[in-house]
């Protein structure tokens, strides 16, 4: 048998699960309900599935087994998982007529799982548990169900507890080709937790404990290469009929407000050109991104905007940190979830600094070295950082599957040569042999290298498309790995890891930060959970221990409920995500306060700054009290004028230009939806308390339909009321269109 081709060797390294279960191919299904009886013949009655968050779990396939241990009591079922998605549901018969059609018409066939609808209403079984260790934010705070079986975890641990659970069947969403005749599998969205339970699924298999792993195709899942990929033999079971090809799950963007975007532009200038980035999702995620394009596409106007939001704490800090000049280096992204508007960053050619699977050429970059152009000094160099300096046979194939040494060039021996020339001795040290392989065997730049390592992906339908729609090689730069790699360090590989992630931003967001710290993201004091752990206590650990990285926590300063509003920045809280040791760099709409390293005081007389100026004497109230704040201490002038209006005033200029706008990446919703989505807000907001809302209906009864609400009227169906009710529910409409066009 010959040595493997160049391509092959690349092959290897990327896709690991590949090199195995290559003569063993899946039993094919055409019916969820024929694979169901399949699985249930292999493990009997008692099934423990485990399925991947978002968008890679097999909801047909879920609905049947769902299905069936709701009829059948004997099945005992348990559902090990995270973030299961559900349609939005309106909450009022107002919110109804906006939100129906549109969830009809922007999520189209998605399938939901029948488990978490019955979850959320409190309806599962008793036969049938669902474990979740991240929640869809919000959306099963009154789940008793979903509360009590929620699991803590780092998402790093989750392949863990998993096994530890039992876990007899693993099912999975995955993408399907065709190459050369051969079937080709990949986890698309969520190579995340499987491909690190892969490895250890062998070792648990026994007599007594089967393991059953079924994928079910989907024609709209992106097919993600790399480590994405996985040998068809890997699965016991394949589900493959197009009548199982759903609409995805595809939330619209959200919109994003004044305080979105101001904190967007002071995260953004904390990013220093050439380092490495992690996002979280949501609102901040995409302002972020929102405010990272400015500064690179319109440079004097994101200065100007950083300049009238103000930061008068932080230029050190901005400079040592961060930068306020285009990226000329670019980007890496290492980060939990592939958002969307990442995409938009490699396009805007910010995310394109590359890293390679290759210690030695990661030594290489962070030496100094001028950059992906090849030339003879690359090859002295490569000896510095501890190549060589006589090259072996794994050596030099892994340099030329990053392109060091071009296609035809072949090794032997401790020799080098083109295809059909002269022997050259493999000796970087040799000043000779360098020249020689400089002229007749260096390829001309670095290859193989990616853009972007991430666990899951989840976006809107279009972000879908394009990630299917794009070219094979830029495809490939876009790299979905296991949560083990991308949100820790340890392991094998650390010192590679350490060298690719330099310069790293780690930008979360939370709920809550407390004065000396703390933050709180994923559930309140009760112990009722918001969402989950995730990855956020990942990296912010990370940035303590990688060097010249930081952690960026992103906090609204204020939230409104029912009419009323509260400080998120709190003296203390019954409970904490993040713990106060490693507190590090918080951002709020009023500014940026570093508080890594420093001492309670200093900490709290930093936070006070960012805080909104409605609560700031209260909490330097609380914190005097507490002793730990001199007695005397006053906040600074400069940090007295945190106010709303302050910051609406400061983009005013700006908006007027077109920037920050609401939609700055686009949406699913019309012109009309989007007036309507602010008007009901408004009402929201005001109908808090019965004599709050007896105060609006009374404002209601004051507002006239004219011309300009018509369309937005008939959007409603409200255009022409049919009794007192409606012509009540189109005044108060008209109220808020009025209020949210102001």
């Amino acid at each position: 048998m010959g040595a493997p081709s160049d391509s092959s060797l690349v092959w290897l390294t990327l896709a690991p699960g590949l090199r195995e279960c290559h003569t063993r191919m899946p039993e094919v299904f055409d019916d969820v309900g024929h694979c169901a009886d399949a699985v249930l013949k292999r493990v009997g009655t008692r099934v423990v599935l485990a399925m991947p968050l978002g968008i890679g779990k097999p909801n047909p396939l879920a609905n049947e087994f769902y299905r069936r241990a709701r009829l059948d009591p004997a099945i005992d079922l348990t559902i090990v998982t995270a973030l299961s998605l559900l349609k939005p549901a309106a909450r009022s018969p107002l919110e109804g007529r906006l939100l129906t059609p549109l969830v009809e018409r922007v999520f189209g066939s998605y399938v939901e799982p029948d488990y978490a609808r019955a979850m959320h209403d409190d309806a599962l079984p008793g036969n049938v548990r669902v474990i979740e260790f991240f929640l869809a934010p919000g959306a099963f705070l009154r789940s008793r169900q979903a509360q009590r079986h929620y699991l803590s975890a780092n998402y790093t641990h989750v392949a863990r507890e998993v096994l530890a659970r039992g876990v007899n069947v693993i099912a999975h969403l995955v993408a399907r080709r065709t190459v050369n005749g051969e079937m080709q599998l990949s986890f698309g969205s969520n190579p995340d937790v499987t491909v690190d339970l892969l490895p250890l699924i062998e070792s648990e298999r026994t007599p007594e404990r089967d393991i059953v792993m079924v994928g079910e195709t989907h024609a709209q899942m992106p097919f993600m290469t790399g480590r994405a990929l996985v040998a068809p033999g890997r699965f016991d079971f394949l589900i493959d009929s197009a009548r199982y090809d759903y609409d995805l799950f595809g939330p619209p963007n959200p919109p994003l407000g004044t305080v979105d975007h101001a904190i967007g532009v002071y995260a953004s200038a904390l990013v220093r050109d050439g380092g490495t980035l992690q996002v979280g999702i949501g609102e901040m995620g995409d302002s972020l991104v929102y405010a990272l394009l400015l500064r690179h596409q319109q440079n004097a106007a994101w200065r100007s905007a950083l300049a009238a939001l103000g930061a008068p704490n932080a230029a050190a800090l901005l400079a040592a940190t961060g930068g306020e000049a285009p990226f000329a280096s670019g980007l890496y992204a290492c980060t939990e979830m592939f958002v969307d508007q990442l995409l938009e960053l490699h396009r805007a050619g910010i995310l394109r600094r590359r890293v390679y699977e290759s210690l030695l050429i990661e030594r290489l970059l962070s030496s100094g070295s001028p950059g992906e152009r090849l030339d003879e000094g690359t090859l002295g160099a490569l000896a510095a950082t501890g190549a060589g300096p006589v090259l072996g046979g794994a050596e030099f194939a892994e340099l030329k599957a990053h392109g060091v040494f071009r296609e035809d060039v072949e090794f032997g021996g401790g020799r080098v040569r083109a295809r059909g020339g002269e022997w050259i001795a493999a000796d970087l040290a040799d000043p000779a042999s360098r020249a020689r392989l400089a002229l007749e065997c260096l390829g001309s730049a670095l290859s193989n290298g990616q853009v972007l390592h991430a666990g899951f992906f989840l976006g809107p339908r279009g972000f879908y498309a394009a990630l299917r729609e794009l070219p094979e090689a830029e495809r490939a730069l876009f790299g979905m790995r296991g949560v083990a790699f991308v949100n820790q360090l340890y392991g094998a590989d650390q010192e590679l890891r350490i060298l690719q992630r330099r310069a790293a931003r780690f930008i979360n967001t939370t709920m809550m930060v407390t004065l000396l710290g703390a933050a709180v993201s994923d559930q309140l004091e009760t112990g009722e959970v918001v969402s989950g752990v995730g990855g956020q206590y990942n990296f912010v650990a990370m940035a303590q221990a990688l060097p010249d990285a930081r952690s960026i926590l992103c906090v609204r300063a204020t939230r409104t409920r029912g009419g009323r509003t509260t400080s998120n920045l709190l003296w203390s809280y019954g409970h904490a995500t993040i713990p106060r040791h490693l507190r590090d760099i918080v951002v709020t709409e009023y500014g940026i306060a570093d508080i890594r390293g420093r001492t309670d005081e200093e900490t709290i007389a930093a936070l006070l700054n960012v805080a909104d100026s409605r609560f700031q004497e209260e909490l330097l109230s609380r914190a005097r009290a507490a002793g730990k704040i001199r007695a005397d201490y006053r906040i600074p002038e400069a940090f007295r004028n945190n106010f709303p209006g302050r910051l609406e005033l400061a983009l005013e200029s700006h908006r007027r230009q077109g920037y920050f706008s609401e939609y700055p990446f686009g949406t699913d919703l019309t012109g009309d939806e989007i007036a309507l989505a602010r008007a009901l807000k408004y009402l929201e907001r005001r109908t808090g308390s019965a004599l709050a809302r007896l105060g609006t209906a009374a404002a209601a009864l004051g507002a006239r339909p004219a011309e300009r609400h018509a369309s937005a009227l008939e959007r409603m169906g409200l255009d022409t009321p049919r009794d007192f009710r409606e012509r009540l529910l189109q005044r108060l409409v008209v109220l808020g269109l009025d209020a949210g066009a102001v």
